[in-house]
């Protein structure tokens, strides 16, 4: 059995010919998993290998529409944006958490000016800051959590 693959190659693709067929099983049990054969023709310039394999992950995103079109993108469409850790919150400054004087203190003495600094820190690393105590942390901690955030997990 032979794919047809409708391939049309500018002059300018280092590609000068791919054909793909399926080789015939053994038994007939194999019959769901016969091996495929490609063979692929460059002009020197690019890997054979490199090309298919470049080929096959442009294959499976446009075949990736028929899987799931839900969750897919527009053709030349970038990718959407992770979110930031903290939303939208990550850019407010830490002053708007209302923390007690100490805390808030001793967080600006060692250049924490966001709520993003702050939920990038773990509860080792604030303990670590000179007169940032229990009560601090477990203050910023149900500060965070009234706000739907938390501090980094430790590693």
């Amino acid at each position: 059995m032979l794919i047809w693959l409708n391939c049309r190659f500018s002059a300018a693709s280092p590609l000068n010919a791919l054909k793909t067929s399926l080789l015939k099983a053994v038994a007939a049990s194999e019959q769901s998993s016969r091996p495929l054969q490609t063979h692929v023709e460059t002009d020197g310039s690019v890997d054979p290998r490199g090309a298919l394999s470049e080929g096959a992950a442009i294959l499976i995103e446009r075949l990736a529409l028929f899987a799931d079109p839900e969750a897919t993108r527009l053709l030349g469409q970038e990718p959407p944006e992770e979110p930031a850790p903290g939303g939208g919150m990550h850019d407010i400054m830490i002053e708007e958490l209302e923390l007690g004087v100490r805390s808030y203190n001793c967080l600006k003495r060692v250049g924490v000016e966001t709520i993003g600094d702050l939920i990038s820190k773990t509860e080792g690393e604030l303990s670590a800051i000179p007169n940032f105590g229990k009560k601090s942390i477990e203050e910023v901690k149900e500060n965070l959590a009234a706000h739907g955030l938390s501090l980094r997990e430790d590693d």
